[in-house]
């Protein structure tokens, strides 16, 4: 897998877990948590952990961005 579609993986993720933050702030409503089984449940917990790591690796695309690394197509 080339380092772009796990850019784009990873961007998705990031999504997914701000939409799933705007819900619970605005509406206290945990989408992951209902599909899932929970806060208790290991999957819940393993997707968010993704979610977080993906967002970590999304700050490197602050940089990769800034150099043009996209535009070589």
């Amino acid at each position: 897998m080339n380092t772009r579609t796990f850019d784009y993986i990873a961007l998705t993720l990031v999504v997914i877990g701000a939409i799933n933050w705007g819900l619970i702030g605005f509406f206290q409503f945990d989408l992951i948590s209902l599909i899932f089984g929970g806060w208790a449940s290991w999957v819940s917990r393993v997707i968010y952990a993704i979610i977080g790591i993906c967002g970590i690796y999304a700050l490197t695309l602050f940089g990769r961005v800034s150099n043009d690394s996209y535009s070589d197509q």
